[in-house]
């Protein structure tokens, strides 16, 4: 009686860490109403990347994951600036999406028709979606920016 317990707990506990390792940023966020396709290049190296994937589908992304050593060259082609990269970069349609952008900021500067080419997270924050270090949680923003390479803050993460 006592293995056929300590069986039962086992077979429980990858489902319970699981749920446990859940990242804040997709409890109880709506998912889209209709999905979309979005591209993303990214390292095969880059373990954060494939986290922040992970994110988009749990919002109604659907992911087409391109891994690329180029990373380079992608950017450059669709007009990240130098001082907002990031780690990966995603295309909606002619829509940039640099780093580890939150999946709600992604639905609102999809719906907004501001000018810009794109939103970014630069670097690598702690605490981002794909970027979760448990309590640690840097401050950010998302960053819009355009094809002149002109900036704007698209909204600030706090966390006191």
């Amino acid at each position: 009686m006592i293995r056929l317990k300590a069986i039962v707990l086992l077979l429980a506990l990858p489902a319970w860490a699981l749920q446990a390792a859940e990242s804040p940023w997709d409890r109880g966020a709506p998912v889209l109403d209709k999905p979309l396709n979005i591209t993303v290049y990214r390292s095969p190296a880059c373990t954060c990347c494939g986290k922040w994937l992970e994110h988009m589908k749990k919002h109604g992304f659907i992911i087409q994951d391109i891994q690329t050593e180029d990373m380079t060259s992608i950017k450059k082609q669709n007009g990240v600036p130098d001082t907002l990269q990031s780690c990966h970069t995603a295309l909606i349609g002619a829509r940039v999406v640099e780093g580890h952008v939150p999946a709600a900021d992604v639905r609102e500067f999809l719906k907004q028709d501001s000018g810009g080419s794109g939103i970014a997270v630069p670097g690598m924050p702690s605490g981002t979606p794909g970027m979760e270090m448990g309590a640690r949680k840097d401050p950010f923003s998302v960053l819009e920016f355009d094809q002149r390479g002109n900036t704007r803050v698209f909204h600030n993460y706090r966390f006191y």
